[in-house]
């Protein structure tokens, strides 16, 4: 199984942490993530996973990203619209997208303790989606 990961760059060290909490996810469930493409934030994501997708060289991709809270509702718009792109995109090529953007609504407290887990879960998720 070989699967993509399309990862904002905004927070740049933090998703390079989750990126490689996630290939080692992958490691250990036998997979691959075969491709990593960089954006510049979440926004951009769904555009990336488009281009990744249809091309057919992937079984399945995660993104990894982080929408913080601001001083407006910008972030919760924004985090509605991407996930609601990601879900259209997993129906329309009938493979998995695994879900691992923090947020939105993050303060700098959350973003720490959510790395791991959501980058792990974006991966199993793929796997269990793809059986």
């Amino acid at each position: 199984m070989n699967i993509a990961a399309v990862c904002g760059s905004f927070h740049k060290e933090e998703i390079e942490r989750m990126l490689e909490y996630a290939q080692d996810e992958a490691s250990i469930k036998g997979v691959k993530i075969s491709q990593i493409l960089w954006v510049p934030g979440s926004m951009e994501a769904p555009l990336a996973l488009e281009r990744i997708l249809k091309n057919g060289e992937v079984d399945a991709a995660i993104t990894l990203g982080i929408i913080e809270r601001g001083e407006t509702q910008h972030g919760l718009v924004m985090g509605q619209a991407v996930t609601k792109a990601i879900i259209e995109l997993q129906i329309k090529y009938n493979k998995p997208i695994g879900l691992g953007i923090i947020g939105p609504g993050a303060e700098k407290h959350h973003i720490e303790p959510r790395l791991e887990p959501h980058a792990r879960s974006a991966v199993n998720a793929v796997i269990k989606m793809s059986k």
